[in-house]
């Protein structure tokens, strides 16, 4: 008898792939090893008695199963993940996993079945799968991410349907005639799926809300905040609460105060605000130091944890300032009224006071209770008159404010925080919010001035309660706001792009990084390169968050960092001020996770509020550039795709498309790696930031889009 012949296992690894793909080729049906083999084409005895040894094997290992002696079937060659919906305009979708694999699952469309966009959902990914990535199949899904949908009321007279303005929903919802409550055709509405009958195509549901006409101002900023899930009105009961909250401050409450209404105080704000939450005392000590204190609007003394107005702060995260108008996360009892720091009245706030030198420097703290009795109420362009001309109201404390913001700010800079001086657009509105101009807005002495101090106050607060944690056994959960370090393929990649410019990024070490930006910064002032450049800086960034865990802010160059100063806007500073108030008088450490829970859910209202703001400037945009069709413009390639580069026009910053189909003096195609468009016949290359000249081709006002045509030589 012939003595068997050892496989190497790498052989066995191979073989066990192979009969595992028969299986997976040939779904349910039940296979002995000679049906393998066959199926193979392998013929050697050694081969064929190790199939028979990998079947019994995987037979142990709960992959296959023996239906009958010598039969194997398949069991599961599928793996459940779970993960979030990222449709595409085909109709596939990428499922965002939490970790499980390195890239994201890929899905046909017909096996996408009733997901939708953000949807999480459960899905099978299949064990081997065609190329690289990996594919799979939704089969439950786990939570709906929105049920409520803004767009166009169609009705014909036996039915209606509404077109989702989302243009990842891809299924118009069919709204039986008994449901539209009202909605004419050609309305603008909100609707909301109520049931997705097996097999029907596309959902049924109701109308919930009725916006309006299709283009009008209120009509079209109502529909952005219901597509991001923003309430319209707060609710009665809230309305409610807010009114019985009595208006007179106690002198037992009072009492319990530092009391600074004998000390200069002022607030300094945009000229259109009508919420002032945090005002700045000054004072000049007998020793020649300062005492310069931050006192923010003690919104926590009014909400009891809770309450309806709790709930509804919480629930929406922050106000939401849209291009027109901004819709408030308190009440305007409360945001323009009891917790708004108006001139000559008194007011509760909480504060971080300091005591400091010429030099910038903190030599003591002392955080609290206040009542304060703002002096003056100046604007942002007020201060900086008087900086400029150092003269006017107060003059002699504004400038000796200036010169301490300004060697806070180098020290800041000199540790290594990033200076990124991202353009904001403004719109000037007419009586029915229709934009007749746009501007850049511009950043001066007088914005810094206010946000370094802001700064000092957040990051000594976040520094206070961390050291109180040090060397304890109990740590002090706290609410901090982080923010990571890039990551550095990505900044890698903006650092080849920026060398294209003739700038260099030291990438030896964070510090290093950060001056290298910070030269960039400067050196690209005024430049045609200035706000791609700017935009692909911030874009190489992480995204700040909201966190318990007690991790350092990289962009501002902070071991500790947090929000403290913008209560009655931001749901986090209202859970700083409490519980920075509970350990100051000796309160145990809180339950982390819980507030963890909470800071997740801020972060993820912070992100929608400015998806809804973005929105917001690009429907304006759209709209200006509705009356310029046919205009051209000078502007800067600010994007590349595959389909189309992104050109933002220099004197505005509006941007639209030049589809490559559109360019008819060549074939253009993207080239990735170089952030270009190559024209492969005369190789004519559009590079991002490289200047062009554009002509308004068209713009669709539903969709907020801007398609451009270029100006050819």
């Amino acid at each position: 008898m012939s003595k068997k012949k050892n496989i190497a296992p790498s052989v066995k690894q191979v073989l066990t792939q192979l009969v595992l793909d028969v299986f997976e080729q040939n779904g349910k049906e039940a296979l002995n090893y000679k049906q393998i083999s066959s199926k193979l084409n392998i013929r050697e005895p050694e081969s064929r008695e190790t199939i028979l040894e990998i079947l019994k094997e995987e037979a142990k290992k709960k992959t296959l199963q023996e239906v009958s002696p010598g039969k194997f079937k398949v069991l599961e060659l599928k793996t459940f993940v779970e993960g979030r919906v990222d449709m595409t305009a085909d109709g596939s979708a990428f499922i965002v996993t939490d970790d499980e694999f390195e890239n994201d699952i890929f899905v046909a469309p017909r096996k996408v079945r009733t997901a939708l966009n953000g949807d999480r959902v459960k899905v099978y990914v299949y064990a081997k799968s065609k190329g690289k990535r990996k594919e799979g199949e939704v089969m439950e899904i786990i939570k709906r991410a929105k049920m409520e949908f803004t767009g166009i009321v169609k009705i014909s007279e036996r039915f209606a349907f509404f077109i989702p303005d989302d243009r990842k929903m891809l299924h118009d919802i069919f709204i039986p005639l008994s449901d539209l409550n009202g909605a004419k055709n050609g309305m603008k509405a909100v609707a909301a799926i109520t049931d997705w009958p097996p097999q029907a195509k596309n959902p049924i549901g109701t109308i919930k809300t009725i916006l309006g006409t299709q283009g009008e101002n209120d009509t079209e900023m109502n529909a952005i905040l219901a597509e991001y899930g923003f309430p319209l009105t707060f609710p009665a009961e809230v309305e409610a609460e807010a009114e019985d909250i009595a208006d007179d401050i106690t002198d037992e409450e009072i009492a319990k105060r530092r009391d600074f209404r004998e000390v200069l105080t002022i607030t300094i704000d945009p000229f259109d605000a009508k919420d002032f939450d945090d005002a700045i005392s000054f004072q000049k000590l007998e020793n020649g130091n300062y005492e310069i204190g931050v006192h923010i609007a003690d919104v926590a003394q009014y909400i009891i944890p809770d309450s309806a107005l709790d709930k509804e702060a919480y629930e929406r995260g922050t106000s939401v300032y849209l291009v027109d108008r901004v819709i408030p996360m308190l009440p305007e009892r409360l945001s323009n009224g009891l917790c708004s720091l108006r001139p000559h009245e008194d007011k509760l706030c909480f504060a971080a006071v300091f005591e400091m030198n010429d030099a910038g420097h903190v030599l003591s703290e002392w955080f609290g209770k206040t009542v304060i009795h703002s002096n003056r109420r100046f604007t942002y362009e007020e201060v900086q008159e008087i900086i400029e001309a150092g003269e006017g109201e107060y003059s002699d404390e504004i400038k000796t404010l200036n010169a301490v913001a300004y060697k806070l700010r180098e020290q800041k800079f000199k540790n290594g925080a990033i200076s990124f001086e991202s353009t904001e657009v403004k719109f000037k509105l007419d009586e029915q919010g229709k934009p007749i101009g746009v501007y850049v807005k511009e950043r001066k002495d007088a914005h810094k001035l206010i946000e370094d101090f802001m700064l000092l106050a957040n990051r000594k607060v976040a520094e206070f309660v961390s050291k109180k944690g040090k060397g304890r056994k109990k740590k002090f959960p706290f609410v901090y706001r982080a923010h990571d370090a890039p990551n550095p393929e990505t900044l890698g990649s903006f650092a080849q792009f920026a060398a294209r410019f003739g700038y260099r990024i030291n990438m030896k070490s964070d510090r290093e990084i950060a001056k290298s930006l910070n030269h960039l910064m400067t050196d690209v002032e005024g430049k045609k390169e200035q706000n791609v450049l700017t935009q692909l800086a911030i874009r190489s960034m992480a995204k700040a968050i909201y966190t318990t865990k007690s991790s350092s802010h990289y962009g501002l160059a902070f071991d500790h960092y947090t929000h403290f100063t913008s209560p009655i806007r931001r749901y986090p500073d209202v859970m700083v001020h409490r519980l920075l108030f509970h350990y100051l008088n000796g309160g145990e450490p809180v339950n982390a996770e819980h507030y963890e829970a909470l800071c997740k859910h801020s972060s993820d209202m912070e992100k929608k509020a400015a998806d809804a703001e973005r929105s917001s400037v690009k429907y304006k945009q759209a709209e200006f550039l509705q009356d310029n069709i046919g205009s051209e413009f000078t502007g800067v390639i600010s994007g590349v795709t595959e389909w189309g580069m992104y050109v933002q026009i220099t004197e505005n910053n509006c941007e639209g498309m030049v589809r490559l189909r559109d360019i008819s003096d060549d074939f253009y195609t993207l080239d990735e790696k170089n952030y270009a468009i190559i024209g492969q016949r005369k190789k004519k290359v559009y590079q991002l930031g490289d200047e062009v000249r554009i002509k308004v081709k068209n713009v669709d006002l539903t969709k907020k889009q801007i398609d451009f045509s270029l100006v050819l030589d």
